[in-house]
C-alpha cells in the first residue's frame, strides 16, 4: 500500500499533473474574488497550458546523465522519458480545440505568454553576437515565474469574462494581479533556496544568490505582508474570501519558514507548490461552511 500511494505521489508531482491543477485552482481563485461563473474552457486551457511548458522546460533542460542526478524527481523523469513525451504531447495537443472557445483577444494574449514561456528557456535573443534566454538576465528568474502565473490564472480568465460582457474595473484586475505575483514570488523563492549552490555553478542571479539564504527567507514574509494587504485593499476588508486565503498564507509563511535545502523534494513540489491549491480550498470551504 505504501508503496502504490508512493508511486501514485510520484507520478503526479514529477510528471507535473499536480502543478497543473494547482493552475487550474489558481484559476478558480480568481472566479471566486470576482463572484464569476468558472469557465471550463478557460480551466482546461490553464491545465494542458500549464503542464506543457513545465513538461517543456524540464525536457529541455536534461542532464548529462540524469540516472545519476541527486533529485529523485530528475531520475524519475528520465526513467520515464517516453511517458512524460506522450503527455506533454497530449497536453499541446489538447491546446488547439479548446482555442475554438476563446475570443480573439485571449487566443492573443495566450499565444504571448507562450512566446514568454518559451523564451525563459530556448536562447532566442542575440547580444553582441551571443545568445541568451531570459532565464539568463540577471534577477529575473523569479520575477518572470511570478508574471507569468499571475497573467495566466488572472488576466486570462479576465479578458474572458470582458467578452462576455462582465464588467471588471482596471482597478481590480491590476489588484489581482499584483496579489498573485506575490504569492507566487514568495513561494518560488525556497525552490531558489534549495537550488543555491546549482545555481552559483550555472552562475544565475537568483534572490538567494544575489542577497544571501537569510534575506531571502525575509524577503519571501515581506511579499506575504504585502499580499495580505493587497487582498484587504482588493476585499474593501474583512470577508470569507479573506479569511479564507489569510489562513493559507499564515501556513504558507510558516512552511517557508521550516524550508531549508535539507528538506526533501516532496516538502517543495507537495507542500510549498500545494499551497496554490490550498487557497482554492479553503476559499470554496468558507463559503460552504458559513
Amino acid at each position: 500500500m505504501k508503496y502504490l500511494y508512493r508511486q501514485t505521489l510520484d507520478f503526479l508531482l514529477f510528471s507535473n499533473v499536480f502543478i497543473a491543477l494547482c493552475a487550474v485552482a489558481q484559476g478558480l481563485v480568481t472566479y471566486q474574488l470576482l463572484h464569476a461563473k468558472p469557465n471550463m474552457y478557460v480551466l482546461s486551457l490553464l491545465f494542458c497550458a500549464t503542464l506543457a511548458m513545465y513538461n517543456y522546460s524540464i525536457l529541455l533542460s536534461k542532464p548529462k546523465n540524469p540516472e545519476n542526478s541527486r533529485y529523485r524527481r530528475v531520475r524519475w523523469i528520465f526513467s520515464h522519458y517516453r511517458l512524460i513525451i506522450f503527455i506533454t504531447a497530449a497536453a499541446i495537443l489538447g491546446i488547439f480545440p479548446l482555442l475554438f472557445f476563446l475570443s480573439p483577444v485571449s487566443i492573443v494574449f495566450l499565444f504571448f505568454l507562450a512566446f514568454i514561456s518559451i523564451s525563459y528557456n530556448l536562447p532566442v535573443f542575440t547580444l553582441k553576437g551571443r545568445k541568451f534566454s531570459l532565464r539568463n538576465i540577471p534577477g529575473i528568474k523569479l520575477f518572470l515565474i511570478a508574471l507569468i502565473w499571475a497573467l495566466s490564472c488572472v488576466l486570462l480568465p479576465i479578458l474572458q469574462l470582458k467578452s462576455q460582457s462582465f464588467n471588471v474595473s482596471t482597478l481590480d484586475t491590476l489588484l489581482l494581479i499584483a496579489k498573485r505575483f506575490l504569492f507566487v514570488a514568495a513561494i518560488t523563492v525556497p525552490f531558489d533556496i534549495r537550488d543555491l549552490y546549482q545555481d552559483r555553478t550555472y552562475e544565475l542571479k537568483t534572490i538567494p544568490v544575489v542577497f544571501g539564504e537569510k534575506n531571502a527567507y525575509l524577503f519571501c514574509q515581506f511579499l506575504l505582508l504585502l499580499y495580505l494587504a493587497l487582498l484587504f485593499i482588493f476585499n474593501k476588508g474583512f470577508d470569507l474570501n479573506y479569511l479564507g486565503l489569510a489562513v493559507v498564507t499564515l501556513l504558507t509563511g510558516w512552511l517557508i519558514f521550516k524550508s531549508n535545502w535539507e528538506r526533501n523534494e516532496y516538502y517543495y513540489f507537495f507542500y510549498l507548490d500545494g499551497t496554490l491549491m490550498l487557497q482554492c480550498v479553503s476559499v470554496y470551504m468558507m463559503q460552504t461552511l458559513f
